[in-house]
């Protein structure tokens, strides 16, 4: 397929001064130039070439329209290419925000990513051409199912009627390329990666997921098998909120802020393999921190995985709760379960 531009252009006199009127930012004049110091990765069987970074759009809901759009042309600048967002998102707050955000710069040099929630082939048919839309473009690069949390909901999607055929039929149109989806749960993504051949799997790759709970090994290696590439999600989570800790962020997990452990933390996500890229925390400061951890990347060690390995022990997992009620629910009993966890999970938050 012919990939296009962005169909709202800078040229538009008419565009602008809805803009102007609207109260919304326009984009500089001089749009910004991708620099290549960020490292990028093949994303698997696609062929295509993403920034080890990604842009978060969820951070997209914590600024206004002027503050967003810097931030996006900021890390386009800065070398990411890799952008994703979700209707989920503040209820197409996020998506508004990115089609604006990205005005100025050329599609061709953007990967764009979104997804879909809806489970029904008619569903989700509304959601991509409504998130086409407003993300003022004619096609997206990757498109996926959004949070699978349940085996249920996978065994939706995928069958007659479900929302795979929307997916497929939109790769057929030139609507979307790649196709992918993200999941919270082993049971889920093992569900969706066995019962369907996806370009790529988004799923919490975290060092105190890994150590604590082994969470996220067997997706890594059956998407290996399956050569679908992983996009990392929480890769800078410290874990769930210590009791008695102020949550200053009000999210609802505690980020990494100090750099030398975001460096450690993103090197662990990223040093497994088929992680191509990793998505931080959505806060645009954090999105700046990591982009300047990963422009300086290269592979963890082993001392200082043993020193995560240590570290992770003296942490909550965000995800046991969740990994554990899927679990208890197996009709066969295989998989293994855990204690329950005082922590909830922000189901707006899933990646």
């Amino acid at each position: 397929m012919k990939r296009r531009v962005f169909l709202q252009t800078m040229g538009s006199v008419a565009g602008t001064s809805a803009l102007a009127l609207s109260g919304e930012a326009t984009p500089s004049s001089t749009a910004p130039t991708n620099e290549p110091s960020l490292p990028r990765r093949v994303l698997g069987r696609t062929g295509e070439k993403i920034s080890l970074i990604g842009f978060p759009g969820l951070c997209l809901i914590h600024g206004e329209q002027p503050e967003c759009t810097e931030a996006i042309h900021r890390a386009y600048a800065s070398g990411v290419n890799y952008f994703d967002v979700a209707p989920a998102y503040g209820n197409g707050k996020a998506e508004t925000r990115m089609g604006i955000g990205l005005e100025g710069i050329d599609r061709k040099s953007i990967f764009l990513a979104c997804k879909t929630k809806m489970r029904d082939a008619q569903g989700a048919r509304e959601e991509l051409e409504r998130s086409l839309q407003l993300l003022k473009t004619d096609h997206f690069d990757l498109y996926q199912l959004h949070a699978l949390i349940q085996p249920a909901e996978v065994e939706q999607a995928l069958a007659p009627g479900g929302a795979i055929e929307t997916l497929q039929k939109a790769k057929e149109e030139g609507k979307v390329r790649f196709l992918g989806f993200s999941a919270h749960t082993n049971k889920a993504a093992i569900k969706a990666l066995t019962g369907f051949d996806f370009d790529t799997v988004m799923f919490p790759i975290n060092f105190i997921e890994y150590f604590v709970l082994g969470f996220g090994k067997q997706v890594l290696d059956l998407a290996q098998q399956r050569g679908a590439a992983v996009l990392a999600i929480k890769p800078m989570c410290r874990g769930a909120l210590p009791q008695g800790m102020e949550n200053k962020r009000r999210w609802w997990y505690r980020p990494m802020e100090d750099e030398s452990e975001i460096d450690l933390g993103l090197r662990f996500t990223l040093s497994q393999t088929p992680v191509v890229a990793g998505l931080p925390p959505a806060f645009f400061d954090l999105v700046d921190k990591a982009i300047a951890a990963g422009r300086q990347y290269r592979p963890i060690t082993a001392e200082e995985t043993e020193k995560l390995r240590a570290l992770a022990q003296t942490c909550e997992s965000v995800f046991r709760r969740e990994e554990s009620k899927v679990a208890f629910e197996s009709p066969h009993g295989h998989e293994p379960s855990y204690p329950d966890s005082p922590h909830e999970s922000c189901p707006f938050a899933l990646g």
